[in-house]
């Protein structure tokens, strides 16, 4: 069986109306297939599997001809009507519909008469002059052209979190505090917790949009005005970030709320449950099916009382990902997030005798100043010399300046003495066992040779779980995020082996990690391994990066009881010794 997916069938009809376009077939046509992606999209049943079965006679809005393209793609997986139109232009002909100020019948006309496929052909068409003498263009045109394409070149970019959330905190209460605002939300990939984002999606509800509108192109932070329009504008920030704003009714907030909040795959499933109550989900309202529908509920005031109306509890942003948070809220059974104020303390933190830019003392009492009743210390060993690694003599006197400050802070704080103890390419560790046996904990990672094959480096990792002094895995595929893949590795045989051996998985919290990825946590959870959210603090400003990994936990379905750094001074201590019991 062909591995496609609903999605699948979604992009060959656009593809198909936007080829048919290009070659300016007749619009009915060209809506048809439209309308049938839109179909596919939104129908609650197993669309896929009806196609299959070349089961999709009777469905309003498919058609003859696409139900048979249809079944073709989905028993096949390809289709040779959608690979023939393709043929008739260049693979990267779709790119210019990244263009702004481009549509179809443009596109059409630079590719017919000048041979334009893509950004690159476009660019010395406008530089040349010839654009301009195309009918419907002109200079100004292909002026306005240019600098569409150098602001894509600018400004396609992705993001790290870090990078967005100021500005996100700021224009959140920036929107907030204008009078006309009735209330304001971040939405999109940024309120679901994802890692890395393209732009910023704002939420306003007013009953003067124009006024908002007007204001929110005026602070200093806004670079430029890409599109402005009553209820909707787009600007670009100093950084580059995209911001677009949408204002609507308060009677419209929640379902646009919840609606450009996403993923795309929720939106679809919570669309198909609203049919199945006999109404249409869309970005503003529910509306009846027919005339024999239910009444909408009249009382949406908040995206609590939507999923309730839908027969769903709450689903919080950070689960919104179309994998099994719909059924989940629907038998009662989604996790109790873990909180901020649930995080008791930290583990893996760097002070000035590796890499770090704090002291001993200076990290402890910022951790006492979040509110933490303890946190660990894990300075580098010797293999890292790049980051002035600790070898064996300097790591027992920072032990004894540990236990000099437990007996200064005790008995409400607590350091713990630890160390990220390279684990080398044989799966070896940098200190002997006997020197970990001394110390509260270990986190246990991979600094070094990181293009093994999948099989070698799985198993030097599995070689340092297997090690009892081995407390928790750190940054567990190397990752740098927008700098550097993973490394190749087999994570579910890790996650087996760390529910076997009682070894805990390091949230990494640094939004340059954020590794253990969210999209594994589930399965570790479900095979009972633990979690620490730990920062990777090398200053005292790092201890607050617990608020991105915080964020990652909850994507990644995560409970209090799931969290190890959950537990207060008196319970931590056992989970710590656990493994050399």
């Amino acid at each position: 069986m062909p591995d496609i997916s609903r999605e699948t069938l979604i992009g060959a009809l656009e593809q198909i109306a936007t080829l048919l376009e290009l070659k300016g077939e007749n619009p009915f046509k060209i809506r048809a297939y439209r309308t049938g992606a839109e179909t596919v999209r939104t129908y609650p049943e197993d669309i896929l599997q009806l196609a299959r079965d070349n089961q999709l006679t009777g469905i309003k809005g498919i058609g003859e001809a696409l139900r048979d393209k249809l079944h073709i793609l989905a028993t096949t997986g390809s289709l040779p009507f959608l690979d023939k139109l393709k043929a008739e232009f260049p693979d990267t002909i779709f790119e210019l519909f990244d263009i702004s100020g481009l549509g179809a019948k443009k596109i059409a006309a630079l590719y017919s008469e000048l041979g334009v496929g893509s950004i690159a052909d476009l660019q010395r068409a406008c530089e040349s002059g010839e654009a301009a003498k195309l009918a419907g263009f002109g200079e100004k045109t292909a002026t306005k052209l240019l600098e569409a394409i150098a602001t894509r070149a600018s400004f396609a970019d992705t993001f790290r979190v870090d990078q967005v959330s100021p500005a996100a905190r700021e224009i959140l209460e920036y929107l907030r505090d204008h009078p006309d605002c009735s209330r304001a939300e971040v939405a999109g990939s940024f309120r679901r917790g994802k890692e890395t984002v393209h732009d910023l999606d704002f939420l306003a509800a007013s009953k003067n949009p124009a006024a908002i509108m007007e204001d929110f192109v005026r602070p200093p932070w806004i670079h430029s005005v890409t599109a402005s329009g009553p209820t909707k504008t787009s600007v670009r920030l100093h950084s580059g970030v995209q911001c677009d704003l949408r204002v609507v009714t308060n009677a419209e907030f929640p379902f646009a709320l919840a609606y450009f909040t996403g993923s795309k795959e929720h939106n679809i499933q919570l669309r198909a449950r609203a049919l199945k109550h006999g109404w249409t989900l869309n970005e503003y309202r529910f509306t009846p099916t027919g005339p024999d529908s239910p009444p909408v509920p009249d009382e949406i005031y908040d995206e609590r009382d939507l999923h309730r109306s839908l027969g769903l509890d709450f689903i919080d942003p950070a689960l919104r990902e179309g994998s099994g948070e719909i059924e989940a809220a629907e038998a009662g059974t989604l996790p109790r997030l873990v909180e901020l104020e649930n995080l008791r303390g930290t583990f893996h933190n760097h002070t000035t005798a590796s890499d770090g830019h704090a002291s001993l003392r200076q990290m402890a009492e910022a951790a006492m100043e979040l509110g933490l009743e303890y946190l660990g210390i894990a300075d580098h060993s010797k293999s890292s010399f790049q980051a002035n690694g600790l070898d064996e003599t300097r790591l027992r006197a920072q032990l004894e300046e540990i236990r000099a400050l437990n007996a200064e802070y005790a008995p409400d704080f607590r350091l713990f003495a630890g160390s990220e103890v390279d684990i080398l390419k044989d799966g070896s560790l940098d200190f002997p066992d006997d020197l970990l046996a001394e110390l509260d904990y270990t986190v246990a990672s991979v600094h070094n040779v990181f293009n093994l094959p999948e099989a070698e480096m799985t198993a030097r990792i599995l070689r340092a779980v297997e090690n009892p002094h081995v407390t928790m895995l750190g940054h567990l595929t190397g990752r740098l995020l927008l700098k550097r893949e993973s490394y190749a590795l087999n994570i579910p045989a890790i996650l087996d082996a760390c529910a076997a051996h009682g070894t805990i998985i390091e949230l990494n919290a640094s939004p340059w990690r954020l590794d253990m990825d969210w999209r594994w946590w589930r399965m570790a959870r479900e095979k009972g391994v633990k979690c620490s959210i730990n920062p990777d603090a090398h200053t005292i400003h790092g201890l607050q990066d617990l608020w991105y990994g915080l964020r990652t936990a909850r994507k990644g379905w995560l409970t209090r009881q799931d969290v190890i750094n959950t537990l207060p001074l008196g319970k931590i201590e056992a989970v710590l010794s656990k493994r050399r019991a």
